[in-house]
């Protein structure tokens, strides 16, 4: 049933708009894994994600302050600040430390396929507590495109630990409930209060990291501090709120999916702003991941009524039509 006020057209547009942020969501997030392999290792994990969240909080205050000016308050209940603040805590302050350690240990390419576990934990999540079901074209594409993932993960090299595979892996869980909670969230405030506080929240939670943070900032080279400067902004900031912005019209199984291509953009950034050629397990393997996420973005053409059986009122009467 459709909302009351609203039209196809409308809802097309919708559609459309929230496709072209996840787009925008996929490139952003895939920059930074540039971001973070060009800003190397001058940073611990806590400290690079705390200083990340910092910086992405005092940017969204601007845009939140001036939308706030035009209400009066900031419509929160104590049940969407509790499920804020989990979010924040959970996906953007855990699992953005998880996958920064988890990285010191295992190469990109282990790295991008276990954490890329994420976008199945959220299609099956969705399907069984929210109730978004279990679409063909949503598992078959997802499946593709997690193909296309280990194949690319297949031609990384490098060596990987127990320590770094756990790590990894408790990033994906990280991030699979984050999008859940989120998605719930997203039912009891906007996307723009909910990737602030959740900025705030994460912020917070890594405060105690805050002197080591001081500590490794007076020796780190400024192009690493410029890099978590970018990480914030861009990614963090900008990003999250694209994805918000998306998540708010798309099913959350949908559009986690469509992150199955930020391992290939990632490899095509590389290639371009670090001149890292990618191998032909990249090529292929991007490509695949791609087509996956085409797959599950499909939509499934609804069964057509079968006509009712035609009523006859007596012998030789006419057949109603």
């Amino acid at each position: 049933m459709r909302p009351r006020g609203t039209t196809a057209a409308s809802l097309s547009s919708d559609g459309t708009k929230a496709a072209a942020a996840a787009a925008l969501t996929v490139v952003l997030w895939a920059s930074s894994f540039v971001a973070i392999r060009d800003i190397g290792h001058s940073l611990s994990a806590a400290p690079l994600a705390l200083l990340r969240l910092a910086v992405a909080a005092v940017a969204l205050s601007v845009p939140v302050l001036a939308t706030r000016r035009r209400s009066t308050r900031i419509p929160l209940t104590g049940k969407a600040f509790a499920l804020i603040t989990a979010y924040g805590v959970l996906w953007l302050a855990a699992y953005t430390v998880a996958l920064n350690a988890g990285e010191q240990h295992v190469d990109a390419g282990t790295a991008a396929l276990l954490v890329n576990v994420a976008p199945l934990l959220v299609a099956f999540g969705a399907g069984l507590l929210l109730g978004e079901g279990f679409p063909r074209p949503l598992l078959v594409g997802s499946v593709v495109a997690f193909g296309g993932v280990a194949i690319i993960a297949a031609g990384s090299s490098g060596q990987s630990d127990g320590i770094g595979v756990l790590l990894c892996l408790v990033a994906a869980v990280l991030y699979a409930a984050g999008v859940l909670i989120q998605k719930v969230t997203l039912r009891h405030a906007d996307g723009l209060t909910i990737t602030w506080l959740g900025c705030v929240m994460g912020t917070v939670a890594l405060l105690p990291w805050l002197p080591q943070l001081i500590t490794e900032l007076r020796a780190a080279p400024v192009s690493a501090i410029l890099g978590t400067v970018y990480l914030g902004l861009v990614p963090t900031a900008l990003g999250f709120s694209t994805w918000a912005y998306a998540l708010r019209r798309t099913d959350a199984g949908k559009l986690s999916a469509s992150t199955y291509a930020v391992p290939a953009v990632s490899v095509l950034l590389s290639w371009l702003l670090l001149s890292e050629v990618p191998t032909v397990y990249g090529f292929v393997g991007g490509a695949v991941c791609l087509a996956g996420v085409a797959i599950s973005r499909r939509r499934t053409r609804p069964r057509r009524p079968v006509p009712a059986p035609a009523v006859v009122s007596g012998v030789g009467a006419r057949v109603d039509q």
